[in-house]
């Protein structure tokens, strides 16, 4: 394919990819960007954001960095309103932020804990759907992406609240997927 900025295959698309400041999530928001898409990179911790965004842009890619908390709804709007008044529509959500697990057995797990990993790895890909499925809709097209597990299809002994979120985020997918398929709406984990 040709590198030439009218034949990438994401030119005029938006992305925004959660926990996109490093790891896993930095990748694939070059990779977005190497394709022709505007990427917005999303994560609690502003330095890394940025780091990754320069590297982008230094490839040639179009970046910006957003401090966001997914786990927090009034964070996502606010996140939401800035990408759309800047960018236009999201097109493009990789739903890649996440936290672990703290490694003791559920007896002995703090509630707050619990919460700390349901409310990043399940309630943020709830919110950005919330927050970004009526664009795509709107455009007529849409592609999410749902960063999973192997601990969402087998047990992980000491590992019961990653487990959970990662379990009830291929279930959300799976049903996701079906409601939006009559919007052109692609959903994958």
């Amino acid at each position: 394919m040709s590198e030439k900025a009218g034949t990438l295959p994401l030119v005029g698309r938006v992305a925004v990819v959660t926990g996109g400041g490093r790891g896993i999530g930095a990748a694939i928001a070059a990779k977005l960007a190497s394709l022709g898409a505007t990427t917005i990179i999303v994560g609690r911790t502003p330095g890394p954001l940025e780091s990754t965004a320069r590297q982008i842009w230094q490839g040639g890619g179009r970046c910006e960095p957003v401090p966001c908390d997914v786990s927090d709804w009034q964070s996502v709007e606010g996140l939401r309103e800035r990408v759309n008044e800047k960018w236009g529509a999201v097109t493009v959500l990789v739903n890649n932020a996440g936290i672990g697990s703290f490694a003791v057995p559920l007896h002995l797990l703090p509630p707050e804990q619990w919460d700390a990993v349901i409310n990043t790895n399940l309630r943020g890909p709830y919110y950005c759907k919330r927050a970004f499925v009526p664009g795509m809709i709107a455009a007529g097209r849409g592609d999410i992406i749902n960063i999973s597990s192997l601990a969402g299809k087998n047990p992980l002994p000491n590992g019961a609240a990653y487990g959970a979120s990662k379990w009830g985020l291929n279930g959300m997918s799976y049903s996701v997927a079906e409601e939006l398929r009559a919007h052109n709406i692609r959903v994958a984990v």
